[in-house]
This record gives C-alpha cells, sequence and structure tokens, in this order.
C-alpha cells in the first residue's frame, strides 16, 4: 500500500489548509478500511474540497471539482465502456479522487478502471474492507466547515486589526507588519514598475527574496502553486501598484483572502494620506536612507532593499547629500530634470529641513561637477538664499555609503542656521567647516558643556536672545561690522552700543583676538547643543 504522509506543518495563525487526498486516507476511520492506492499516486496533494457518494456512469455532471467520490461500483460492474466512462467524467470534472470500496461488485481492482485513472492521472483508491461511507463524509465535512468558519474568523480578525491601524494614523510599515505576522511569510508592495516600496516580515527571509528580486519581476513572480499570492492595489478605475505574499505556505484560498483584505486595507491607507501625506515611494526612500545613517543594519544587508527600489549599485559611484532647507518633492523632481538617479527622502523627524539625497552616478561621470551643477540649479529654481547642499566625497563602494551620509549630515548640521551670515560655496564639504565642524562633534562633552555655559553666562542667564544673535553674526562674519550691521537691519552707531553691552556683560574684550575666539568657540558649542 501506497505510503501516506502528512505535509509540513504551517504555522498556526491562519487555517489549516484543505485536506488533501493524502490525509484523507491517513484519517483513522479511512485506515480502518485499509485503502490501497492503485492508480495516480502521484497527485495525492490534490484538495479535496467536498466528499461526494455517487454510482452513476455520468457522475461528472453532478460535480464542481475538488471533490472526493465514493462508490461501490455496483452500478459499474460487468460494463467496462461505463468503468471507463466513469473515471473519465470524473477526470473532466476535476474530482479530487475515487475510492471504490470492494465487495460483490468488485471483489478485485479493476483493471480498466485502474488503467483509465492512471493515464488521465486520477488517484484511484480501494478499500480492502467493508467501510461505511457516511462516517467518511461526516469527519471529512465536519473538518471543511470549521476550516471555513475558521478562515471567514481570519478575514474579520485581519479587517479588524488594519482598520484600528488606519484609524490611529499607523504609518504604511505597520500594516505590513500586521499582514506578514498574520501570513507567516514576507510582504512586498511594488509599484506597476516593479520596484519595492516596501516590505515586511522576518528580515533574512525577505532579503532571500530581495535578492533575486530583479528576476522575480521579470518573471511576475511564482505561481498561486508556489505560494505567491498577489492582489492589485488601485481605485476608480487605475492600477498603482500590487501586494505579494511571498512563499505563503497556507492554502490558495487563504492567501488569496490574507491578499485581498491587505490590499483593501492599504488602498484605505493610500487615499485617507496616511503618514503625513507623503507617498509610498517617499517612505520607501527615507526607510532606506535612515537605515543607512543609523548604521543598526550593516549596509551589505541593505543592499537588496536599494536595488529592488530601483536605485543602480552596480559599478557605480554614490555622492551622499544632506540639504537644508529643501522640499523633498522639489528636490526629487530637479533630479529627475537632471537626468540623474538617487534617493530622496528627509531625515531627522525633528522638522530641521533636513533632506538626504543619495545620487548614483555611473563610474564616469564627472561626480563633482554635477554636484555642483544640482547645486546651483537648486539654489536658481528654490528661491530661497538659506538652502544649503552639505556634501560627503564620492563613494565607489556601497558599504561605504552609511559613512558619507554621516558626514555629509554632520557638516550640514555644523552650518546650520549660518548660511546667511557665512560666505559658503555652493557644495559645503568637510574641510569648509573647520572649527565649527569640531565643536560640533565634541558638543556632548560635559567639558565643552561647561565652558560654553560659562563663557556665554553673562549673556545666557538673562536669555538676551537679540544680544545674542548680534554675537553671533559678528563672530561669524568674521567681526565685520558693516556686514553684521547690514544683517541685522540697524545702524552702525546701534550696532557699536549692542556690541559694548555684550562686552560689558561677558567681561570681554572682542578687538582682543583670543578673548574673541574663546567667545566664538563658546557659542558654536551653545549652538551645537541646541540643536
Amino acid at each position: 500500500m501506497t505510503t501516506v504522509s502528512d505535509r509540513p506543518a504551517i504555522p498556526s495563525n491562519f487555517p489549516e489548509p484543505p485536506l488533501s487526498v493524502r490525509q484523507v486516507l491517513a484519517l483513522e476511520r479511512v485506515l480502518a478500511g485499509e485503502p490501497e492506492v492503485v492508480a495516480g499516486a502521484g497527485h495525492l496533494d490534490r484538495p479535496v474540497r467536498w466528499v461526494h457518494v455517487a454510482e452513476a456512469a455520468d457522475v461528472g455532471v453532478m460535480l464542481n471539482g475538488g471533490e472526493m467520490v465514493l462508490t461501490t461500483g455496483v452500478l459499474l460492474a460487468g460494463d467496462e465502456e461505463k468503468q471507463a466512462e466513469y473515471i473519465r467524467s470524473l477526470h473532466r470534472a476535476e474530482a479530487a479522487a475515487v475510492v471504490l470500496g470492494l465487495g460483490r461488485a468488485f471483489p478485485r481492482p479493476p483493471d480498466v478502471m485502474r488503467r483509465a485513472a492512471e493515464r488521465c492521472g486520477l488517484p484511484l483508491v480501494v478499500l480492502h474492507r467493508p467501510f461505511p461511507f457516511a462516517e467518511l463524509t461526516e469527519e471529512v465535512q465536519s473538518r471543511l466547515v470549521r476550516q471555513k468558519f475558521a478562515a471567514v474568523s481570519l478575514s474579520e480578525s485581519v479587517r479588524t486589526a488594519l482598520t484600528a491601524l488606519i484609524t490611529a494614523g499607523a504609518p504604511l510599515q505597520a500594516l505590513l507588519d500586521e499582514i506578514a505576522q498574520h501570513s507567516a511569510c514576507p510582504v512586498v508592495v511594488t509599484n506597476l514598475a516593479h520596484r519595492v516600496l516596501a516590505t515586511a516580515g522576518e528580515r533574512s527571509a525577505v532579503d532571500d527574496v530581495l535578492r533575486d528580486w530583479e528576476r522575480i519581476a521579470r518573471q511576475a513572480g511564482g505561481s498561486e502553486g508556489d505560494g505567491w499570492i498577489r492582489a492589485e492595489l488601485g481605485g476608480r478605475g487605475e492600477r498603482w501598484g500590487r501586494i505579494v505574499l511571498c512563499g505563503h505556505r497556507g492554502d490558495i484560498a487563504t492567501g488569496r483572502l490574507l491578499a485581498d483584505r491587505a490590499a483593501e486595507a492599504l488602498v484605505l491607507h493610500r487615499m485617507l494620506g496616511g503618514a503625513a501625506g507623503r507617498t509610498w515611494e517617499e517612505q520607501s526612500a527615507q526607510g532606506l536612507l535612515t537605515d543607512l545613517l543609523s548604521g543598526v543594519v550593516p549596509a551589505r544587508q541593505l543592499l537588496p532593499r536599494a536595488r529592488a527600489a530601483g536605485l543602480p549599485v552596480n559599478r557605480r559611484t554614490f555622492v551622499p547629500l544632506v540639504v537644508r532647507d529643501g522640499e523633498p518633492a522639489e528636490l526629487d523632481r530637479l533630479l529627475r530634470l537632471l537626468g540623474l538617479r538617487g534617493l530622496v527622502a528627509e531625515i531627522g523627524g525633528q522638522g530641521d529641513g533636513s533632506t538626504a539625497v543619495l545620487l548614483s552616478l555611473a563610474r564616469d561621470q564627472d561626480a563633482d561637477a554635477l554636484t555642483e551643477h544640482f547645486a546651483a540649479r537648486l539654489r536658481t529654481e528654490s528661491h530661497r538664499a538659506g538652502t544649503v547642499v552639505a556634501a560627503a566625497d564620492a563613494r565607489t563602494a556601497w558599504d561605504d555609503v552609511p559613512t558619507g551620509l554621516r558626514e555629509a549630515r554632520h557638516v550640514a548640521d555644523a552650518v546650520a542656521d549660518s548660511a546667511p551670515a557665512l560666505d559658503l560655496p555652493a557644495v559645503v564639504r568637510l574641510r569648509d567647516v573647520h572649527l565649527r565642524g569640531l565643536v560640533r562633534l565634541l558638543r556632548d562633552d560635559p567639558h565643552v558643556q561647561s565652558f560654553a555655559e560659562r563663557e556665554l553666562n553673562g549673556l545666557l542667564c538673562r536669555s538676551d536672545r537679540d544680544l545674542l544673535a548680534v554675537l553671533r553674526t559678528y563672530l561669524a562674519t568674521g567681526r565685520n561690522k558693516s556686514r553684521t550691521a547690514q544683517l541685522h537691519h540697524v545702524s552702525r552707531p546701534a550696532l557699536y552700543r549692542r556690541l559694548e553691552a555684550i562686552q560689558a556683560r561677558l567681561g570681554v574684550d572682542l578687538d582682543d583676538f583670543e578673548q574673541a575666539a574663546s567667545v566664538h568657540i563658546a557659542l558654536l558649542a551653545h549652538d551645537a547643543q541646541q540643536q
């Protein structure tokens, strides 16, 4: 007798898959009938949708597909043509299997039915001992009903959880994490160009999917039979993406249910403008750039995400930039206008107006010239004098990108709030920030903090922001009184009075280089600590 073994166990957070022919034959009640598979042994993993008792030769017209048909063959005995037609009829109706109880009609497996079933690939099982068909019908039907109920419960559970997240204003990632938890497999959201916008699931499993995403995208993924379940995303007659359950281990029907519920929630989330109205493309870029900046995830592990997001990474030159006072949408539009490839995303989450830009250039392109051109066009088109483009040196190795992004962020922070007073180049680099950059690196040192408070105590204790602002501009402009008066829109005599008040409160002579340098360092440290 053919060995019957169970399928691998699947996670318990979704309904059990439908019983297969193999599993039905392994039920205790069925084993009592001593089942033997005499044909179609290679098709025992077919799902059983229902169990039906039928004797008529044209039984196929009464079936919808997926049934396990039980028969004694009493109406087929002695007529080989009817026996063959019986099998062909079941095959045409896409029955899951046929079970023949041996007895008076057929004391042994009929060769005609066996050969016909083998040709059709239809499992034919004979029972060597008398077996009450009613017991098998009751057993299988009750299990199927329980599974349908479990599927409905899962549907409502998923819908309730996702609706609660949307109502709470949760970001896209929170919804995908919830979906991945229910589906127990990697979840990928793409646009219509197959570029990955977001993922969820166990990190190693997601990375395995993304590592081969270019091939998967070209082939539109595996088949549903392989656990690749897709649902389209769109509304009002327009499609704009899809969600894919990658390698779902449950049955196809449950996978479709999960994908459909997920698609409904994602469409609603997008329509309601979740995550502060940012597009999914923006959220995707932000997540990737934030992970690169933080360094928590090694750059090598982020490479599949970058490639799947459409960023060219093979044999490229990367230019990390941080732009102050630049809108992400504006920067993204400018990249497309200039024909440049890259990622753009707001960073920091502190409302400081910082946007990271990671340019990906061909090796034969002049990175410095293109960066300068990008910065010049940005200043021209934005019409904002305070826009600062901070850049790190170009990198040819992906593993060096995180360090470059942090360097660009450091440069941008070092000149924060100082752009109007400083004569900055179009692209500010580490070599341009000098002492300001060093002080910012040391801002958290207790000795530096104590020094700043001691030097500026005469102004800080009175919270005189006006005098502090004048001092900041005066020192940043190299103690240029004319320039300081111009920037603060005051007359020279008025500026002199303010400088005298500052010197009196601090007890210093700002005409003395060493004392002025000491106050300048203290002020840089104070400003760095406030950011």
